[in-house]
């Protein structure tokens, strides 16, 4: 009976250790992220999958006319993803807000964010990001007849709209907090709700409300920028190889040109060109 049960239990040990083992190894098996680097290199026709706005004017806006997302970070995009091919890859844009930009990015579904991104020190905690691709800064959006030329004209009985998840809604905050903000989902709303009177402001990059200026001149910036917002490509920290070739391709279309074509498309009359 005694060696029955010392044999019994050895077998149990020898069915547990096994059972560590295995699920270990497929721990170990999923948790290790496919390298983009390699897949870029080593692909004959690798698709590259960019998260980018469909709701930012200028940026990356959906045409419906033409059934396609188009925008300066589109077209950046695109430019990026033919210097690092040689031609050959191919671009899949998947539309992201600045609530769910970064978990897309985390999770696998995106190789990398090109949405009006501002690099920040808290999101440097969490992605990578590539050398700045465009200057931006943030400013008040105001009906004409508005009583705001500022920031400094702000009070506690104005409303301020702004985006979630973005660091404007942070920044107006710190720089306002007498001010009462809303925070909605993203652009298109924001707008409608300060032509609707929700609030008095809306508050964003100056580029992105420039976009909106764009098609609705009963609207106007009060006053200069009040922050500076570099925008940043986001990168997984687990993609240090794919880092480094997109900041190669970004400077090798800034060298080429191809950069400043694509700005003076997008930019060149609501902006006057690059400073």
């Amino acid at each position: 009976m005694l060696r029955f049960k010392k044999s019994k239990k050895f077998k149990v040990l020898t069915l547990l250790l096994f059972t560590l083992l295995f699920l270990t190894g497929c721990v170990s098996s999923t948790s290790t992220a496919p390298n983009i680097a390699e897949r870029v290199l080593n692909q004959e026709n690798p698709v590259l999958r960019w998260g980018v706005k469909a709701d930012t004017k200028l940026f990356g806006y959906y045409n419906i006319g033409e059934g396609e997302i188009e925008g300066f970070d589109v077209d950046i995009a695109k430019a990026l993803t033919d210097v690092m091919t040689d031609g050959q890859g191919e671009v899949e844009l998947i539309e992201v807000t600045s609530k769910t930009r970064i978990p897309l990015l985390l999770n696998g579904n995106i190789d990398g964010i090109i949405a009006t991104m501002t690099i920040s020190p808290e999101r440097a905690e969490v992605v990578d990001f590539t050398d700045v691709y465009f200057d931006a800064g943030q400013s008040l959006l105001v009906p004409n007849d508005s009583h705001l030329n500022g920031l400094g004209d702000l009070t506690a009985d104005d409303t301020v709209i702004a985006i979630k998840g973005s660091t404007s809604a942070q920044n107006i905050r710190d720089l306002a907090p007498q001010v009462t903000v809303i925070e909605l989902e993203n652009y298109s709303e924001g707008f409608v709700a300060l032509q609707s009177g929700q609030g008095d402001a809306l508050t964003t990059d100056n580029a992105i409300l420039l976009g909106m200026i764009s098609e609705n001149n009963n609207y106007r910036l009060a006053g200069e920028n009040f922050t500076e917002e570099p925008y940043g490509i986001a990168i997984s920290p687990d993609q240090k190889e794919f880092l480094d070739q997109v900041n190669e391709a970004l400077d090798t279309i800034q060298e080429n040109g191809v950069y400043d074509e694509i700005y003076d498309k997008w930019f060149g009359e609501v902006l006057g060109g690059i400073e």
